[in-house]
This record gives C-alpha cells, sequence and structure tokens, in this order.
C-alpha cells in the first residue's frame, strides 16, 4: 500500500512538470520559443517563385507598385524580377533563365515568333494610345495656326498639317515661338530599338500615305520621308520613360514636344502628386488625329511565365493598371474613370491601322 502511494505521487509530480514545460514553451516542446496567444494560429509565409525578364521602361512603375506585387505573391506566389529593356533590344537579347518579356506593342511579338518560334503563351494585358507631349506657349502656337481642335479639355492636334510643318522645316519663329530654336519637330524614341518610336513612325508613314495603312509595296516611297523627318532629331533615347523624364526635367527649350504614352503622366500625376501639381499649368497632352494604339503584351516563355500573364489579368490588378498606372485596359474605344490629369479623353476613337510587322520591318532597317 504504501509503495502504490508513493508511485501515485511521482505520477502526479511527472505530470505537473510536463504540464509546466507545456504552458512555457506554448506547446511546442522547446523552451525559449515565444509562446501563442490563445487561439492564434501559426501561419507561414506562401512561398514565392522568382520570374525573370525583360520589360519596357514606362511599365516599371506597375510592377514596382506593391499592391500590385503582393497580389502577385499572396495569390500566384511570384515574386516578379525584371530587366528594363527597348520593345525591340529585348528579342534579340540573351534570354538564358527569362520566363518572360514584356514589350509594348504585337509587332514585338511577331519580331519574337520569327526569330524564337511560338511562345508558351502570349496575352495583350495592356493598351495605351500614343500622344503628344508639350508645353502652353507650343500649344497656343498650334492653336493659331490651326492645329488644334477641342472637345472640352481634350486637345486634338491633326497630324496632316504638323507633318507638313515638320517636311517644310517650318522654324519655331515662323509659327510665333521665337523663343524657341531651330524647326518644328517632334522628339521620339529610336524607332527601331524602341515601341514608343517605332509606333510613332507607324502613325507617321500612315500619315505620309495619304492616311492608307502602308503596305510593303509602297515602302520605297514612304521611306526617305521617314529618313529625312527622324533624320533632323539627332540623338534619339532608347528608353520611353527616359524621353519622358527627360521631357519634364529640361523644359520647352530643351524639348518643345515629345512623343509618349498616355499613361506616362497619369501614372506620374498619381505617383508624384505634389509635383505634378507645379507643371499641370504647363504642360499640355495632345491627341493626335488620329493615333495608334500601343498593346502591351505579355510573351510567356514557360510556365512560369504563363502564371504571371494569368496574375497580370487579375480584376484587381488590372482596375490598379488604369487608376494608378494610367494603363487603359478594356477595348479600343472603351470609357475609363477619371484621372488627376485634365484634359484625358475619355475614349479614344481617332485610330489609325498601324502596318503589318514585314512594313515595320522594313522601316526599321531602313532608318
Amino acid at each position: 500500500m504504501k509503495k502504490k502511494i508513493i508511485g501515485l505521487i511521482l505520477l502526479v509530480c511527472v505530470m505537473g512538470i510536463i504540464g509546466g514545460i507545456y504552458l512555457l514553451t506554448g506547446g511546442t516542446g522547446e523552451l525559449g520559443e515565444e509562446k501563442q496567444t490563445e487561439g492564434q494560429l501559426e501561419t507561414k509565409a506562401k512561398p514565392a517563385t522568382q520570374v525573370s525578364g525583360y520589360i519596357g521602361g514606362e511599365k516599371v512603375g506597375f510592377l514596382e507598385d506593391e499592391e500590385v506585387r503582393e497580389i502577385l505573391r499572396n495569390e500566384y506566389g511570384l515574386d516578379v524580377d525584371y530587366s528594363k529593356a527597348g520593345s525591340l533590344d529585348m528579342m534579340t537579347a540573351d534570354l538564358s533563365g527569362r520566363n518572360y518579356l514584356f514589350p509594348s506593342s504585337s509587332i514585338a511579338l511577331e519580331y519574337y515568333e520569327e526569330l524564337h518560334g511560338t511562345p508558351k503563351q502570349s496575352e495583350i494585358i495592356l493598351n495605351t494610345p500614343i500622344v503628344l507631349y508639350t508645353h502652353k506657349i507650343v500649344l497656343d502656337a498650334f492653336e493659331q495656326q490651326g492645329l488644334i481642335t477641342r472637345d472640352g479639355e481634350v486637345n486634338y492636334i491633326d497630324m496632316n498639317q504638323l507633318v507638313a510643318m515638320i517636311q517644310n522645316d517650318t522654324k519655331w519663329a515662323d509659327i510665333g515661338v521665337p523663343e524657341l530654336y531651330g524647326s518644328v519637330s517632334v522628339d521620339t524614341t529610336d524607332p527601331a530599338k524602341s515601341n514608343s518610336g517605332n509606333m510613332f513612325a507607324a502613325l507617321l508613314a500612315d500619315v505620309l500615305n495619304g492616311g492608307q495603312t502602308l503596305t510593303p509595296e509602297g515602302v520605297g516611297e514612304i521611306l526617305p520621308q521617314l529618313q529625312a523627318i527622324f533624320g533632323k532629331l539627332g540623338y534619339m533615347e532608347t528608353s520611353s520613360a527616359d524621353l519622358f523624364d527627360q521631357f519634364l526635367r529640361m523644359g520647352v527649350g530643351a524639348t518643345p514636344v515629345a512623343a509618349g504614352y498616355e499613361s506616362q503622366i497619369i501614372e506620374y500625376a498619381q505617383m508624384n502628386p505634389e509635383a505634378y501639381e507645379k507643371i499641370k499649368d504647363d504642360i499640355v497632352v495632345l491627341y493626335p488625329s488620329p493615333t495608334v494604339w500601343s498593346a502591351h503584351v505579355l510573351i510567356a516563355i514557360d510556365e512560369s511565365g504563363q502564371t504571371l500573364l494569368k496574375g497580370l489579368q487579375d480584376e484587381t490588378v488590372q482596375e490598379l493598371a488604369w487608376e494608378k498606372h494610367g494603363f487603359r485596359t478594356g477595348s479600343a474605344g472603351i470609357t475609363q474613370g477619371e484621372t488627376r490629369v485634365a484634359g484625358i479623353a475619355d475614349s479614344i476613337t481617332q485610330v489609325a491601322q498601324v502596318p503589318s510587322y514585314e512594313v515595320m520591318r522594313q522601316i526599321i532597317e531602313g532608318m
């Protein structure tokens, strides 16, 4: 009987010691671990797969957006890495270890297919029209010359008249802007390396061809005129983001007019509201009449790239693309919501057809 009592006392002591350890360790069995709050479940971060690729510089802000990155990480298990490159340059770059390419036109996709074959998958993710950025003093001069028509706060510029001014070597002083040196021109990126310059060349080709989409047979007649226009520009940037930044920083004297994407000023105003407030009364958006669409296509090289493609089509990601970064995500002509920027068109309706890849290849090689 005495032995049973002693055994029972030892059992109780052992159970007490085990219970104390359990309470001290939060049930982990290891001392030094932080005790869990009652009812709290331990959570571990979802592992993410890194995807790497090349993107056009105008999409850096979009892919750096923490809200976008969180959705891609938490919902699709992706951590997006990128290198900036011109839309055409990235097609000839070393693609080792790359999962995707994110150029700014379907022409770039055709170039990829010519060089590398059919990708795993490709889809247009974002759209934005080509616009001209200028300053109030230039807008006033163009308006006096009859180049500008207005729809409310939206300014449209007649491309036929603008091209005629450029070809005729019209001086800024001739149209009432003696403060500016030289002749009327539009700064653009290198059409052989960057999509915004390539799309502006496509627009000029249509204008020079009498408003008709240029065919391969007609390139020989139009190409010398394009060479003359671009030949006056001298050095051209290879990134639309760099050209837009230069336009904002250097002022009207250095860059009176620049071709770029509509999305760029919308993103700038959203991401830099205080800076935009200082320049908003001077910076003007001109919609070429007609303009061309820039279709930002995601080229998935492998399955990880396919997952990124799916993630970028996420409804919330698409909403953020317009609200914070100015990319139109619907079909041509669809109305988007309001922005901080005055003079943004509700919808884009005056659109020229981009020439075929064969035509643009001939133009690129001839430039």
